[in-house]
């Protein structure tokens, strides 16, 4: 997927909690800067939360609004589904799921979700991936989703502190 350096990369956050506001400040205040690192342009086009009226401290009146973050994952105008909303089923899934199967990244700070949907997160990521033909992506795009979605590697009980995390089936 090649972009001109000025085609902005476009955000759908999803969750407007600590996290998430912590993200709209970031991009707000940082853009030039982002920009400088990245090569272009991010920028966040559509958010989502349970409640639009609550107070949440920052300006949100420059993006759309979707109530349903499954709705979100769909939008045309987003690059990048950034998941921050917590829990391991329910919307957070549901809207990852959604936002994986149209071949959208995903960046989530959802340790729950990873921990139980993460190995199949990763697969459909993967199999979305096939299905779109897409081949290597840029890194600012590939985001944290490709570490946090990788299969989880645990020591072994009897292993020293200093040796490698391995897979399970190499002890």
């Amino acid at each position: 997927m090649s972009h001109s350096s000025k085609t902005p990369l476009r955000l759908g956050l999803a969750g407007l909690g600590t996290v998430g506001m912590g993200v709209v400040k970031i991009v707000q205040e940082h853009a030039a800067l982002i920009e400088q690192r990245t090569g272009r342009p991010v920028v966040i086009t559509a958010v989502s939360a349970r409640d639009r009226a609550k107070n949440r401290d920052g300006d949100l009146s420059g993006y759309a609004w979707e109530t349903d973050p499954v709705a979100l994952a769909h939008r045309d105008d987003v690059d990048i589904f950034v998941e921050v909303m917590g829990g391991h089923e329910g919307p957070a899934r549901d809207a990852t799921e959604a936002a994986i199967a149209t071949g959208k990244d995903v960046v989530t700070a959802n340790k729950a979700l990873l921990a139980h949907h993460g190995q199949a997160l990763a697969m459909a990521a993967d199999l979305s991936s096939i299905k779109s033909k897409q081949t290597r992506r840029q890194p600012v795009e590939q985001g944290l989703a490709a570490v946090a979605l990788a299969p989880l590697r645990i020591a072994p009980p009897h292993a020293p502190r200093h040796v490698a995390r391995t897979p399970a089936a190499s002890w």
